[in-house]
């Protein structure tokens, strides 16, 4: 048993060319600057924003951000050359697929999944309950009591018709959504700098507390169990917490890269589109958390609700205010489900065109040149969880999938550089290895931090993934089975394992 055979890089270009497989090529930079700004801006910067600074890390929460912001540009780095040196569908797996092998990359195939899926149901269930915060519709029907949530099973799946229509309408789409998002991002900042009270920022890194007994056990952080340290709050250890946390809110960028295939001028198009959308949007949530935390005080209750933005206008009296944010709130959320479900449609169509998955699931439609059979699949599937999981606690594991696949694409920028230098980079991480190396230390401080609970269920996660592959991928791959192959030269053949 092979489990570390390598598909090279000529052989997955190769495949973006099959008939049956072909995506229409339709996006520019501007396209994928939005995609990733779309999909940044969300739930981060107008839920987490209020409750991490309540939580862990008062006034600082803005250095958080810096914390999770300098993490991902690291990996954003890594990111953006493999993007461009093999621009195909897939992202972290089928970058992994050409540098790893095929075990490490259906693991990591496995763990997007996870981490798109979910990230797209929670954040549906957040749009719902801003969307009944704004039109005042019955808990029966919308929000946090909702059982079934018929709002996010809606939204859902009206936005699974708008990606099986075409990437480029997903695209208009979320351009005029991240308009409207941003534009309101800019108020709240602007309007709110009239209200900020210098005494709030007093003082700006709280001293560390004892956690409450409820953050004992498995809802410590790991790095606290592993090392016998008390749990506690604030502090820089608060400060590292909230990182790991709102780290969930730079979840996109990586998207992105999802949509190598369908990129008019990948090479040049793809580093742009992530390094573009990951510095507009850091500077935007710094500058969110900075006012936020000025205009109401960070042991303020009302800081950890599901709408702290809105909170801290109607505190100063600026009722109006929370409407116009809630709007705003509707339209960002949107677009995070939408590039969501996109990133995840192109990550399993690619699995499934590589047989690790069955390979009906790659079909593309005719018309609209997209993997609709999968996309259909994942509307549904995301359209359950968002109705009726609670889902609450387990967001967590978004941040610990999105951490792990970064690990493994700094890693592999190492790896493919030694092993195949020919091969032509229009981007280039500067300072390898040294930078790499960097991003997988950052991201693994980061993911040291969240509770041993979100340890636990992303390995059980992780369990299932290897007996699906054992019972199923690793024979079906297309790899093993020569099914569409190229012809390899002597140096790229399959050895055994050891």
């Amino acid at each position: 048993m092979n489990l570390f055979r390598i598909k090279s890089v000529e052989q997955s270009m190769a495949d973006t060319e099959e008939p049956e497989h072909r995506l229409k090529k339709e996006l520019s930079a501007w396209d994928l600057t939005v995609f990733g700004i779309g999909v940044i801006i969300g739930t981060g910067i107008f839920v987490l924003t209020g409750q991490q600074a309540h939580v862990n890390a008062g006034p600082a929460i803005a250095l958080s951000f810096v914390v999770a912001g300098i993490a991902c540009a690291l990996a954003a780095l890594c990111y953006a050359e493999f993007a461009s040196t093999v621009p195909v569908a897939g992202s972290a797996y089928t970058f992994s697929y050409a540098t790893l092998g095929e075990l490490v990359a259906w693991i990591i195939g496995w763990d997007l999944v996870l981490e798109l899926a979910l990230g797209a149901a929670v954040v549906a269930r957040g749009w719902s309950g801003y969307l009944a915060s704004l039109f005042g519709l019955p808990t029966w029907l919308a929000g946090d009591a909702a059982r079934p949530d018929f709002a996010a099973m809606a939204i859902v799946l009206a936005l699974t018709v708008v990606a099986v229509l075409g990437t480029k309408l997903s695209g208009r789409l979320t351009g005029v959504l991240v308009v409207v998002k941003v534009a309101v991002v800019l108020f709240v900042i602007v309007a709110g700098l009239f209200y900020i009270k210098v005494a709030n920022y007093q003082p700006f890194i709280p001293p560390s507390v004892p956690a409450p007994a409820t953050e004992s056990g498995v809802d410590q952080p790991l790095i606290q169990a592993l090392f016998g340290l008390s749990p506690s709050q604030f502090g820089v250890f608060g400060i590292l917490a909230a990182a790991s946390v709102v780290f969930f809110a730079y979840i996109g960028f990586d998207i992105v890269a999802t949509a190598a295939e369908e990129t008019r001028n990948p090479k040049r198009d793809i580093p742009r589109g992530i390094i573009g959308s990951l510095l507009i949007c850091t500077v935007l949530y710094m500058a969110v958390s900075i006012v936020i935390t000025g205009m109401l005080n960070y042991k303020d209750p009302r800081m950890n609700t599901s709408a702290p933005l809105a909170e801290a206008f109607k505190a100063n009296g600026v009722n109006w205010a929370s409407s116009l944010i809630s709007l705003g709130a509707v339209c960002g959320l949107t677009t995070v489900v939408l590039v969501l479900m996109l990133g995840q449609n192109r990550v399993l169509f690619a699995m499934s065109r590589d047989g690790l998955l069955p390979t009906k699931l790659a079909a593309v439609h005719p018309k609209f040149g997209t993997p609709y059979v999968v996309s259909i699949g994942t509307g549904v599937f995301v359209a359950i969880l968002a109705g009726v999981v609670p889902l609450g606690e387990l967001s967590k594991l978004v941040s610990i999938g999105t951490l792990f696949a970064f690990v493994l694409v700094s890693a592999g920028v190492i790896i493919l550089r030694r092993t195949r230098p020919d091969l032509e980079r229009s981007f280039r991480v500067p300072w390898v290895p040294w930078v790499p190396i960097l991003s997988i230390l950052a991201c693994v401080w980061l993911m040291l931090n969240l509770s041993e609970a979100t340890w636990l269920r992303f390995i059980v996660w992780l369990i299932l993934g290897f007996v699906i592959y054992f019972t199923y991928g690793h024979s079906h791959s297309r790899l093993k089975t020569g099914i569409g192959n190229l012809e390899k030269a002597p140096d790229e053949q399959e050895t055994p394992s050891p």
